[in-house]
């Protein structure tokens, strides 16, 4: 293990870590989150484990009442034969019935990120027992947003719409869904109808199968949807660990921090979003590149590209990782060069048999048209638009100049992580771990973030490692961020329903229970001031205390050889985090 011992009834004494680090009381973990193991169980770990389900029924429970609030407040298409339904009359049609729907939905959603932080601190160890526990959750806190209307988005009718499009053999890369019959009645976000679509040709096909297999009813188009984002938690949940242990990271922690995430939970679940199974795809490409399969690889990522081409940004690092610590520049471009010509081939067929061509290449921009205001990008070109505007000078001209100056300093951001020297004995983490900069540099300096774009970046930061001190402390408090944008962002209520009074309680719901978790709430307040709680929850403690006995016991001579080994591991860790950090 690499904690410093934690004292009886208190926190570990605060240690220097072999890089100059401050260990703040969960030691060398407080570097990299979750490379060793936790201390022995003793009887304290037998009562956690008596109390874990406790945490697992909660998350249930809060997505039960997810699945409860989506009846009121869940997105339904106008030509839905389900707004007939008299419990849906009864939801939908009243605002007694939409706000206490809303108050289910809200509070479901808070209880599902209480229950989150919860099951972290009941685990005990984080071992390979704790495996089937996190895969239990995922299928008990997953399987009632999977049965609940389209939360939180309306995204999976604008897929709707750009599969009849090309049912009905229009390019949906030059016609937006306003271009169909009664486009309306679909329920696509108007945002969106206007628009080409922003998705790959492998994505263009699983809307078109879609929509032939609902036979015109959305109802019906939704599973197939719904089945992808699955397919893709899936294989997140499959090589999100798998990728964590390659560098060395511990699977159970980075599967918690990122599988379970309730902003992956919402989002790609009880949204349906296509970047489920994007996300998916590219972990497993990336995995495939880390453990020496790179024509595999190249496939993985390939496809994620023919979803979604935000991950157009993964492929230089594949070709880093197919060249390998000890490659020259002249390996490492020919690396580059036939990562490049094999994918372009892939898509290049792709376009051939749907006849669309690279058609999403000029469709990159579309969500780059907007902007919203956490988005460092989005709010200064508005606040300078505005200015612009007041004294004579054309805001849009302004606003567009400062969301391109965004857009070329990603790339120049992502162009310079991929061509930078990677020195040191950990290349792969370090490949990886600039893989998840480039995508945070995409993310941060786009004028439009929406709450799942968290995850792009935190799938290749959990699997090579996170701090336990500001760094997840970041991390939950960006997940009860987006968790709240969720809830108040996208509601769907009648005209003669005051949208403004249900967001108000939606607002006040989620703002009062996120700060009683933060704040008041003894279980969970201070995990969010003292991350190391999630490392050592009272069992491993108490545990780790019995086990700290003299010297001549049992448990005093184990005590002292998992000191020796702590020592080694330590200064291990240590200086591969110094690599991370280069």
């Amino acid at each position: 293990m690499l904690t410093s011992k934690p004292r009886r009834g208190g926190a570990a004494k605060p240690a220097r870590l072999g890089d100059g680090r401050r260990d703040d009381g969960g030691g060398a973990t407080a570097v990299l989150w979750g490379t060793d193991a936790e201390p022995a169980a003793g009887p304290a770990a037998a009562d956690a484990a008596k109390t874990l389900n406790i945490a697992l029924l909660q998350g249930f429970v809060a997505s039960l009442l997810m699945l409860a609030g989506s009846v009121g407040v869940g997105w339904l298409a106008g030509s839905s034969a389900l707004i007939r339904n008299p419990l849906f009359i009864l939801a939908r049609t009243s605002p007694a019935g939409v706000i206490t729907a809303t108050v289910m939905l809200c509070f479901g959603a808070l209880l599902l990120v209480r229950s989150w932080l919860r099951l972290a601190q009941r685990i005990g160890q984080w071992d390979s027992s704790a495996h089937p526990i996190l895969i239990k959750a995922l299928l008990l806190w997953g399987l009632p947003l999977a049965l609940a209307l389209p939360l939180f988005s309306r995204d999976v009718y604008a897929y709707i719409g750009q599969g009849r499009l090309m049912v009905q053999g229009l390019n949906p890369y030059t016609n937006g869904i306003s271009a169909l019959n009664n486009y309306y009645s679909l329920g696509p976000d108007t945002l969106w109808t206007e628009a080409p679509t922003p998705y790959g040709p492998l994505f263009l096909w699983i809307e078109q199968f879609a929509v032939w297999v609902g036979f015109g009813v959305p109802e019906l188009s939704i599973i197939p949807f719904r089945l992808v984002a699955l397919a893709g938690v899936a294989l997140c949940a499959i090589f999100i660990p798998k990728l964590a242990a390659v560098h060395g990271i511990n699977p159970q922690r980075a599967l918690w921090l990122m599988v379970l995430n309730p902003v992956l939970l919402l989002n790609f679940i009880a949204s349906a979003h296509n970047d489920s199974l994007m996300l998916g795809l590219v972990v497993a490409g990336v995995y495939c590149a880390s453990t020496r399969k790179p024509w595999l690889a190249i496939v993985l990522v390939t496809a994620s590209i023919a979803v979604k081409p935000i991950t157009l940004i993964a492929l230089p690092f594949v070709g880093l990782l197919w060249a390998g610590s000890k490659a020259g520049w002249g390996r490492k471009v020919w690396c580059w060069l036939l990562t490049a010509l094999v994918s372009f081939g892939l898509l290049w067929i792709c376009g051939l048999a749907n006849g669309l061509g690279f058609g999403w290449i000029g469709a990159l921009n579309t969500p780059g048209k907007l902007w919203i205001w956490y988005a460092p990008v989005g709010t200064t070109g508005a606040v300078l638009g505005w200015l612009a505007d007041q004294i004579g000078v054309s805001g849009d001209i302004v606003t567009n100049v400062v969301h391109l100056i965004g857009k070329a300093l990603s790339v120049a951001v992502v162009v310079w992580l991929a061509v930078r020297r990677v020195d040191g004995p950990a290349y792969g983490a370090v490949v990886v771990r600039r893989m998840a900069w480039a995508f945070a540099a995409v993310v941060l300096l786009a004028p439009m973030i929406q709450p799942w774009y968290m995850l792009w970046l935190l799938a290749f930061f959990a699997v090579t490692g996170i701090e336990a001190t500001w760094q997840l402390r970041t991390v939950l408090c960006l997940t009860t961020f987006f968790t709240l944008i969720a809830l108040t962002d996208q509601l769907s209520v009648f005209q003669w329903i005051p949208i403004a009074i249900v967001r108000g309680v939606a607002i006040a719901v989620g703002v009062s229970f996120a700060l009683h978790m933060i704040f008041i709430d003894r279980k969970t307040k201070g995990v969010f001031g003292r991350p190391t709680a999630l490392l050592w929850p009272p069992a491993a403690k108490d545990a780790a205390a019995e086990g700290s006995g003299a010297p001549g016991s049992a448990q005093g001579a184990a005590a002292q050889r998992s000191g020796t080994q702590s020592s080694a591991a330590q200064r291990s860790v240590a200086q591969r985090f110094r690599w991370l950090r280069r």
